[in-house]
């Protein structure tokens, strides 16, 4: 009876020590798992957490620079808009190889100089000469320029300067007696006209 009771209870230790031994080895498998699952979650909520500072940090610096940039900008409109040009009182107007010699021009031009602009018209208009026309539409367009270009008043306006100066030289010949030739020269003028506002 002893020995059967010692034999049961050897088999009974040697189950109890099997039993904690396949609980710890489960306990150990079941552990394990759950454990590096958490660090991968650690890790991952990690590099969630760089990856917003990283993006947060980059649209920090794009603000930064976009709003340096229309400061910049800004400061660029204003300084344009403080930038004064300055106040133009004449205009110019040029009429370049007229078919008429400096010298036959100068006769008409010396009649205008100093007139006002209408004035200046009229008494073009009542000259019988070759170089009128051109004057007459020379001054026109030193007018137009003023009024357009530069918002001068029209009825203000007075020839300030005008001047002819000697241009291209047509070299021909005429026919004399007895078949020869003497030389002919056929001149043309640059004339350029200055208008001004009276004050």
């Amino acid at each position: 009876m002893a020995e059967t009771k010692k034999t049961t209870k050897k088999v009974e230790g040697e189950a109890t020590e099997t039993t904690k031994k396949v609980a710890k080895k489960t306990a150990t498998k079941t552990s394990a798992p759950k454990k590096t699952t958490a660090k991968k979650a650690v890790k991952a909520e990690e590099t969630v957490a760089e990856e917003t500072k990283t993006t947060a940090k980059k649209a920090a610096t794009k603000k930064a620079t976009t709003s340096k940039k229309t400061t910049a900008k800004k400061v660029e409109k204003k300084e344009v808009v403080e930038v004064k040009k300055p106040v133009v009182t004449e205009a110019h107007a040029k009429a370049i190889s007229v078919k008429c010699t400096p010298r036959k021009a100068r006769l008409v031009i010396d009649l205008v100089r100093g007139k006002d602009c209408e004035e200046a018209l009229e008494i073009l208009f009542n000259v019988n000469h070759k170089a009128c026309a051109a004057v007459s539409k020379l001054i026109k367009s030193a007018m137009a320029n003023a009024t357009n270009n530069f918002n001068m008043n029209a009825d203000k306006l007075y020839v300030a300067s005008i001047q002819a100066s000697d241009s291209v030289k047509m070299k021909r010949y005429l026919p004399r007696a007895k078949g020869s030739a003497s030389g002919l020269v056929k001149r043309f003028c640059n004339i350029y006209v200055t208008v001004k506002e009276r004050n």
